[in-house]
């Protein structure tokens, strides 16, 4: 029986780089792809892939929460997850979020489909770096953020006020605020001053 990949990534030539390499492998059925969370989850209410490849980055929900909520819905689904990120907290949250692999986007075809075996067949994969990364445990706790906190972060550390940064993307200051508030959770800070530290600390600004 052929194993049925999904891939969920924002970035359409990493989509067709993978397709091409797995579409003709033997035993793989390559599904199709989404480009955010909302057309991944609409996918699943129609389709059963065996196993996704999930990116970390997702323009409308980072990968980490997307995983969580795949899992809790849909628990046979086997995911791995697909980043350049090699960052110690990123890897850990998606396996404590049900993932069973997690794979650097410079893999090998021969370590992407390793991976997509094991992962079949109930076991966890990471890639070496990825392993390696978990041994040390040596990173810093960084924060998942979508993209959009990313650009409302930026813009905050410009100095920037929320209806500037409304203005400037296109959107209400209340979704400017409720973005201001989940970067002070997420950073875990109490005040602006304190998220712009931690963001220049951390590298993300």
């Amino acid at each position: 029986m052929n194993t049925k990949i999904f891939i969920v990534d924002d970035h359409y030539m990493i989509i067709e780089g993978i397709r091409s390499l797995l579409q003709f492998q033997k035993g793989i059925e390559w599904m199709g792809h989404a480009m955010n969370a909302s057309s991944c989850m609409a996918f699943l209410k129609q389709h059963e892939p065996d196993v996704i490849l999930m990116d970390i980055s997702l323009p409308d929900k980072n990968g980490i929460d997307l995983c969580k909520e795949v899992k809790t819905k849909y628990p046979e689904t086997h995911i791995i997850g697909l980043s350049s990120f090699n960052q110690h907290s990123f890897i850990q949250k998606m396996l404590d979020n049900g993932a069973s692999g997690y794979v650097l986007k410079n893999a090998t075809l021969e370590e992407l489909l390793n991976a997509i075996e094991k992962v079949v067949h109930g076991k966890i994969f990471l890639s070496p770096e990825a392993e390696l990364t978990l041994e040390k445990n040596e990173n810093p706790i960084i924060p998942v953020i979508t993209r959009r906190e990313k650009e409302v972060l930026l813009l905050i550390a410009n100095g920037m006020t929320n209806n500037d940064i409304a203005l400037k993307l296109f959107i209400s200051t209340t979704t400017v605020e409720t973005h201001r508030k989940n970067l002070l959770t997420k950073f875990e800070v109490k005040n602006t001053a304190s998220l712009i530290r931690m963001a220049t600390q951390l590298q993300l600004i």
